[in-house]
């Protein structure tokens, strides 16, 4: 899924500046003072869109489509502000001041889109309810307004300089490279140090701040410069040539070749990276250093070069060959390199983060860096061919919204027609040969290109075509890492993320679910077991009678396939995301054939868009999402979204939050159980597994009656479903409960909850190797019993023994994990001799229950 796929061309809309027209320390001053405002435009600018499309997600929901359009809209604001202000910087008499109204625009305009966008959730659900082109036109319009701001910006700066057609390529190289610098600095600063520290919102004010003082340093520079200002340029009607036209359309074909890259790039690369937003951060800091570095490199020679359409033609060409061609030579080499990387930095700083920095950073270089090199370095040569004296406002306007439009156009083609149809290989195979094409056109159109350019170029168009054909359409499956040591069993590359399965084990086989390369889970019996009770253990303690439940989250689809075991249930929903995880779901044990039964509603939304735009309530709300920690899931660990699930409770009903321990830090782990203590006045702690836990809330007090629970736990298919997994009786269930609100209260202290403004675990510190050792005992220490209400005796005495065999068994798995052979058998031995009849216990410990 993904913010980062469209920054590269608001870089690419603000960085020309005049060098040559002064010398000494005059030049050097007068280069550098423009050059930072338009480092200090581009920082903003991405800094806005991070926070905007984090926000939009929240509104319009995160699958593919809304996040297409939401950053669309910001794309079509630049492309429209850079086209048509550039006509009106040329008329200006002052461009730094024209530039300062526009960034105090931005300013004003980003605060107010920020605020709107924080409270507009429930008014879009409205509006889309009854007038859906209303509700988008309002969406467009927030994020589009400042947008078209930004896109002038960088004309105004270019008509600063005086650029004329002998050095534009020059200047506008080094204000490219200015500019994209800044977008740099606020991909990284936004995801390292802004939103951990600020929160969304406060990120934004931030880049508001930022944008006010180059405003203000601008009108400064305005009065300083005034002098030596040109006059406004003569704009007379003469239409742009034939060659300018045909320059346009091919850099915005080239444009919407490299997003189409960008798009695969962000959905192929998590497999040597992470779902982190460190990682997501680190690949477009990458993306856009390359366009830096390649721009201001060719700047320095482009206007000795006699030649530019073959130059242009050739780079956009070569990139193309380079971007495939990388594909070709993917291997396991390159996790041996981030390895490396990642074991030296940690020596020399003692850093986890910075060690898995350097770890993605490795990756994005080699796979992301060589192909932006030359698309950068194409810039200034297309600059070359479109900006013609006394337009170099509308020139550079022209060049990068024609580019902007065509990156529009790639990102959509490329999500939703190329990968969909043709898989990442094969719609890489497609956009090189249209790069090749590009090129080939561009150098073809000069009369006077010489025969060793039209040679190179068409020898790149051939090798593109001979690699895409050579190269193996299930080239990304092969690289999976659980691929390695098990059989692939499904594999889909498709709308949002590639969705795979893979079968694992020799003598007890199960199978994973891979998203993008990253194992999520699977139907191994420990998986089985927390997912089953995800659903079955709220269902048997609810004091009403549950007659409508919704899981958020399909996945391996054993939690939903739960829910058909129990009887009584009239409607069953399954909100999930991907189209590939509904058909992979099938492939999986223990899920009573979920995926196909037609007494489960599975609706191909994100949960949070589903509880928002749909009026259906529920008795029970469960949660399985993936990990809080991964980009973009915070807003499904939220007090924000748990007021929303709230909103959709009947009456006695109860929320569900899966909470896995090894994922997070423990102060990480108490700010999730704060923001869900905080919206539940009535909460629970269940430990599902040895390594998950259970967050049970509602709003209304949760009585466990043994009478009612023992009938709901004595249903055949219920029963049959626990007995899998290791929970004979419902003493054996009683025992997973670890603490009521009183406990919950005890570990949280004052950890600062998780809310949409404050996505603390998302960009949490990485996680350090003993967070899961440290933090189970931290648990059993505060764990007391349950208060039951008709429990005889014999049941409570039975309930106890089962607790005390349970929580054995967890201190055999710490005493694993801290290496303590001794311990580890003392307790197995325990366990196994208390529980010989135990499935779960069984197969951690090599047998089978008899």
């Amino acid at each position: 899924m993904s913010v980062d796929t469209q920054l590269p061309e608001k870089s690419t809309r603000a960085s020309h500046f005049d060098v040559s027209m002064f010398d000494g320390s005059t030049l050097t001053n007068r280069f550098a003072l423009p050059a930072l405002l338009l480092f200090a435009s581009g920082f903003s600018a991405l800094v806005f869109q991070v926070v905007w499309v984090r926000q939009l997600s929240l509104i319009v929901g995160v699958d593919v489509y809304a996040v297409t359009a939401g950053v669309s809209a910001f794309m079509a604001g630049l492309a429209l502000g850079a086209l048509f202000l550039g006509r009106a910087i040329d008329r200006s008499e002052n461009p730094f001041r024209f530039y300062a109204l526009l960034e105090a625009g931005v300013a004003l305009c980003g605060m107010a889109v920020t605020l709107a966008l924080a409270n507009f959730a429930a008014p879009f659900a409205i509006i889309e309810d009854s007038a859906a082109p209303v509700a988008w036109i309002i969406v467009f319009a927030l994020v589009g307004l400042p947008a078209v701001l930004m896109g002038g910006t960088l004309p105004a700066l270019v008509r600063s300089i005086n650029a004329s057609t002998s050095d534009i390529g020059l200047k506008g190289g080094g204000l490219y490279a200015a500019n994209t610098g800044g977008a740099i600095a606020g991909t990284l600063v936004a995801a390292f140090l802004l939103i951990p520290n600020l929160g969304v919102s406060g990120t934004a004010y931030a880049a508001a701040a930022l944008s006010l003082v180059a405003a203000a340093f601008a009108i400064g520079l305005g009065k300083s410069y005034q002098a030596q200002s040109n006059a406004p340029a003569n704009m007379n009607s003469r239409p742009f040539s034939g060659d300018v036209r045909l320059a346009l359309v091919l850099y915005s074909a080239a444009g919407g070749v490299a997003l189409g890259y960008e798009v695969i790039w962000t959905q192929s690369i998590v497999q040597f990276m992470s779902t982190r937003a460190f990682a997501f951060a680190i690949v477009l800091a990458t993306y856009l250093f390359g366009l830096a570095a390649g721009s201001a490199f060719a700047a320095r020679w482009v206007d000795r070069v006699r030649d530019h359409w073959s130059a242009f033609g050739l780079l956009i060409a070569g990139a193309g060959f380079i971007a495939l061609g990388g594909i070709a030579f993917l291997g396991s080499w390159i996790i041996m390199l981030q390895s490396m990387a990642e074991y030296w930095l940690l020596q020399l700083t003692g850093n986890q983060l910075a060690a898995m920095s350097a770890r993605f950073a490795v990756a994005s270089a080699i796979i992301v860096l060589p192909t932006t090199l030359l698309l950068g370095a194409a810039f200034p040569f297309a600059l070359k061919l479109v900006v013609e004296d006394g337009r170099a406002g509308s020139g550079v306007g022209l060049v990068s919204g024609w580019n902007t439009l065509g990156s529009i156009v790639g990102t959509i083609l490329t999500g939703f027609v190329l990968v969909p149809n043709f898989g990442f290989v094969g719609s890489f195979g497609i956009l090189a040969v249209a790069a090749a094409a590009i090129g080939l056109i561009a150098v073809f159109r000069n009369v006077a290109t010489v025969g060793w350019q039209r040679i190179g170029a068409a020898s790149i168009c051939v090798l593109t075509l001979a690699v895409a054909f050579l190269i193996p359409s299930d080239r990304f499956a092969s690289l999976l890492p659980g691929a390695h040591n098990g059989k692939l069993v499904f594999y889909e590359e498709g709308l949002g993320a590639s969705v795979a399965v893979v079968e694992q084990g020799r003598d007890r086989t199960f199978r994973r679910l891979y998203i993008q390369g990253v194992s999520n889970t699977g139907d191994s019996l420990p998986s089985l077991r927390y997912m089953r009770l995800q659903a079955l253990l709220p269902l048997i303690t609810m004091q009403k009678q549950p007659q409508a439940a919704m899981v958020v989250g399909l996945g391996t689809g054993i939690t939903a396939g739960a829910l058909l075991a129990y009887d009584g249930l009239n409607q069953r929903v399954a909100a999930e995301l991907l189209p590939g995880v509904k058909r992979a779901a099938a492939l999986f044990n223990g899920n009573l054939e979920a995926a196909s039964s037609p007494a489960l509603d599975i609706r191909l939304r994100d949960g949070r868009r589903e509880l928002l735009a749909s009026q259906d309530s529920y008795d029970l709300i469960t949660l399985e999402p993936p990990p809080p920690s991964a980009a973009g899931v915070a807003n499904l660990y939220s007090t924000d979204f748990y007021r929303l699930a709230v909103a959709r409770l009947r009456p006695g009903g109860m929320v569900a939050q899966w909470l896995p321990l090894p994922t997070q830090n423990d102060e990480d782990t108490r700010s999730l159980v704060r923001s869900f203590i905080n919206v539940f006045p009535h909460a629970t702690l269940w430990t599902t597994e040895l390594h998950e836990m259970l967050l049970v809330g509602s709003l209304e007090p949760m009585k466990l009656d043994v009478g009612l629970m023992s009938a709901r736990f004595e249903q055949p298919d219920v029963r049959r479903a626990l007995q899998e997994i290791g929970i004979n009786s419902l003493p054996e269930l009683m025992a997973t409960f670890v603490m009521d609100r009183e406990g919950l209260e005890a570990y949280a202290g004052n950890a600062p909850p998780v809310t949409d403004d404050d996505p603390r675990i998302e960009y949490a510190a990485w996680v350090r190797p003993d967070t899961f050792s440290t933090v189970l005992p931290k648990f059993m220490d505060l764990a007391r019993e349950p208060q039951l209400e008709n429990a005889g005796e014999s049941f409570i005495a039975s309930m106890k023994e089962e607790r005390e065999v349970l929580y054995t068994f967890y201190s055999a798995g710490l005493s694993a994990y801290r290496g303590d052979r001794d311990n580890w058998q003392r307790n197995a031995a325990f366990v196994s001799a208390h529980a010989p009849d135990n499935a779960y216990y069984a197969w951690f410990f090599g047998g089978s229950p008899r």
